[in-house]
């Protein structure tokens, strides 16, 4: 399909810089199966949902694994960031640098400041061992093992969507509201932002009204930041991310159904991680593995019955992904009404709660 089809319009001014407070009083749009809308809140989706129903969480943590510092080749130097993305040896990241063309091989890296005592006072010092496509590079640090992962805890900042950090500096409150209620495992460099609407206030509310939560863990990887720039969906790779599911969730999952009760994902990427353990008849199975599947228009839905999600950027993998949920018609539908009466879109957003439209 082309990517010009997921295309839109959307004003400056709708974007989301810091989250709702409390968090459970985000607006939350409903796109019923026939496109119908109902306007509501975070905080009533007890009232949306039965007894019975089970909602899907996704407990991975946000790492302050963004690295601000210096090029330095002979006397010249360059201002970088690189944001760690995955650990390939005690002492090597692959990571994805801004900007990458002021990168080359063998060129020195200098993190932080020269007074932080983390860094061993002359810094964090790193070598580019490699380049790749779209920004990725592969570092080398001078320091490995526990005295890096110190190092990187103690300078390291949180990577803040592009559309947030272009426009504010992180700061102490970005360290809470950017992540989640569930937030236990350590290794996402993005927020699966869906889940940072809820409240032990509405957890309370959900759970008295039978409504049961389960956890997965699905490490949200640097392709929610990566642009759609081939000009069909074909030609497009997705990052592999690395999820896990229990047996005892996946069984309690198929109870679920076979119970008549319904899956809600929270979020795409607890969506993304349950149809890849899926089979064709919709049976879960327990997971434990890289997933980098991209869902598009077409797609049959194995596991999942409704989808809570944030508002997505124009030309994303995840617009593709709700429009193949709910209809791209359907979503366009929602997201003209969602910009007209003014919900806040993006990480720090406002949500949908989609229902699945027929398939054929």
């Amino acid at each position: 399909m082309h990517v010009d089809l997921f295309d839109f319009d959307l004003p400056e001014d709708r974007i989301a810089l810091r989250p709702a407070r409390p968090r459970d009083s985000a607006r939350l749009l409903v796109v019923e199966p026939d496109g119908r809308l109902q306007d509501r809140q975070v905080r009533e989706l007890a009232e949306l949902l039965r007894a019975g129903d089970a909602l899907v969480v996704n407990d991975t943590k946000v790492l302050s694994v963004e690295l601000r510092g210096e090029r330095q080749r002979g006397e010249n130097a360059a201002r970088i960031s690189a944001t760690l993305i995955k650990r390939t040896a005690p002492d090597r990241w692959r990571a994805l640098a801004r900007p990458a063309k002021r990168l080359a091989i063998g060129d020195r890296l200098r993190f932080g400041n020269p007074g932080d005592a983390a860094c061993l006072v002359a810094g964090l010092d790193a070598s580019v061992e490699e380049r790749g496509e779209a920004g990725e590079i592969l570092l080398r640090f001078d320091i490995s093992g526990p005295v890096l992962d110190e190092a990187i805890a103690a300078i390291g900042h949180l990577p803040l969507p592009p559309y947030i950090a272009g426009r504010r500096g992180e700061d102490a409150a970005d360290r809470h509201d950017y992540q989640t209620i569930f937030a236990r495992q350590e290794g996402a460099v993005a927020a699966p932002t869906a889940g940072l609407h809820f409240t032990d206030d509405l957890l309370a509310k959900l759970e008295a009204a039978g409504i049961n939560r389960h956890i997965v863990t699905l490490h949200v990887g640097p392709g929610t930041f990566l642009p759609v720039k081939v000009d069909d969906t074909d030609d497009h790779r997705m990052h592999a991310e690395w999820g896990t599911i229990s047996a005892t969730t996946a069984e309690a999952l198929n109870e679920t159904r076979r119970n008549g009760g319904r899956i809600v994902a929270v979020g795409t990427t607890s969506l993304r991680l349950l149809e890849s353990a899926a089979d064709e008849s919709g049976i879960i199975r327990p997971f434990a593995g890289e997933t980098s599947i991209f869902i598009t228009p077409g797609y049959r839905f194995r596991a999942v019955d409704l989808l809570m999600t944030n508002f997505h950027l124009p030309r994303s993998t995840l617009f593709m992904l709700v429009s193949a949920f709910s209809g791209r018609e359907t979503m366009f539908g929602a997201y003209r009404h969602a910009i007209e009466t003014g919900y806040r879109f993006y990480s720090y957003g406002d949500a949908s709660l989609l229902h699945k439209a027929a398939q054929r």
